[in-house]
């Protein structure tokens, strides 16, 4: 799989997220995750001496949080300028937004936050899997890859839903793709229960 195919990314990840409820809960609760990951990862220490800036009145640290909002934003605008673009700035704001919420809780109350949503995100995903989906998550398959695709499949889920295309054809194009995985894991399960 190429770094960048999209049509590819896109397969792999919605052939594990086909059933209409599922894909919703994964919209709802996909990106709290990398959010309040953000918020945890505020309190990494800083990369450089000259790392800490000021922007709009929020303290931002050049740390952790910054290097995975910097390798979200560029591998989302690799696979889609349009769409990646706007993924890219949802990250930046998320990094921004959590950096700040992380400053004003600090760390003996931030934690105990992201583990409340942390645990409410990933139940609620994994019930999706477990109750409508009938699939295990593409993480136990793939995790780097389901990681980093995770937030940019239910972002452009959303814009397809206002007819988007990063190109003409590619929602037919992934859509049979995902179906011929789906008919390829289909008949591999079957295997297994013989």
């Amino acid at each position: 799989m190429g770094l960048f195919d999209l049509e590819k990314h896109f397969a792999f990840y919605g052939s594990y997220h086909s059933n209409p409820v599922n894909i919703f809960i994964h919209t709802i609760f996909v990106w709290p995750i990398l959010f309040t990951s953000l918020v945890l990862f505020y309190f990494t220490p800083a990369l450089f001496s000259f790392s800490e800036i000021s922007f709009l009145g929020h303290k931002l640290i050049l740390n952790l949080g910054f290097v995975f909002t910097l390798i979200y934003a560029l591998f989302y605008i690799g696979l889609d300028y349009k769409a990646g673009s706007l993924g890219a700035l949802l990250c930046f704001g998320c990094w921004v937004f959590a950096s700040s919420l992380a400053s004003h809780l600090g760390f003996s109350l931030a934690w105990k936050v992201v583990l409340a949503a942390q645990l409410v995100s990933w139940s609620a995903q994994f019930i999706g899997h477990g109750v409508f989906e009938k699939r295990a998550p593409a993480l136990l398959d793939n995790l780097i890859q389901a990681f980093l695709m995770a937030p940019f499949f239910v972002l452009l889920e959303v814009l397809m839903l206002f007819h988007y295309e990063p190109y003409p054809g590619f929602r037919k194009s992934v859509e049979a793709k995902i179906k011929a995985e789906i008919e390829e894991w289909e008949e591999e399960k079957k295997k297994k229960t013989y």
